[in-house]
């Protein structure tokens, strides 16, 4: 369990932060870009649940799950691999991103057939959403970026979670907008 009796300890103030190995990095290292921009996706998706609730419980519900798996790829992301530990390290598993890929079934079930890209909007849930997707995304790119360079790596099943929660993303945002009828198009060329 997580104690957390002081939030300042005066640590950071050089500009480091702790893993979860003790070791410390500075706070643009790339693993700390990495899980401070999927605590940045989680943020996001608390604003979009602000919007959901009763309206849509089913996605509210879907989305506090998706907001814990955030909080274990946090963790996955704060224990680099090889890590020498006391317990066993959080790491997102194969089951995480099966569920997610179930959920975005039954959501895109419902929707309507999609004849051009969408602009986020319609809804400020579904703008949420939209807004949790491109941050994920970001995420998605930093992991990747972090995945590829030395000895510093992520696991396979972190990164597949990361793609698949982009496209959750967007499939919920169009849910919630009357499954896809409320969807804001883009209408290519329509300013020039």
């Amino acid at each position: 369990m997580v104690v957390l009796n002081r939030i300042y300890t005066r640590k950071g103030d050089d500009g480091t932060t702790a893993l979860v190995t003790g070791e410390r990095r500075l706070k643009s290292d790339p693993r700390i870009e990495a899980y401070g921009t999927i605590d940045e996706t989680n943020a996001v998706v608390g604003l979009a649940r602000l919007h959901t609730g009763v309206d849509h419980l089913e996605l509210d519900v879907m989305l506090a799950r998706i907001q814990n798996d955030l909080f274990d790829l946090g963790a996955d992301l704060a224990t680099p691999p090889g890590a020498t530990l006391k317990w066993e390290p959080l790491r997102i598993v194969p089951a995480q991103v099966t569920r997610l890929e179930a959920e975005i079934d039954r959501l895109n079930g419902d929707l309507e057939p999609l004849a051009s890209f969408v602009l986020p909007g319609g809804s400020a849930a579904a703008a949420h959403l939209h807004h949790a997707r491109t941050v994920s995304r970001r995420a998605e790119r930093l992991m990747v970026a972090l995945a590829a360079g030395g000895d510093d790596r992520v696991g396979p099943a972190a990164i597949a979670y990361v793609n698949r929660l982009s496209d959750f993303f967007f499939v919920a945002a169009r849910w919630v907008n009357d499954h896809g009828r409320s969807d804001v198009l883009w209408v290519p060329g329509e300013n020039r």
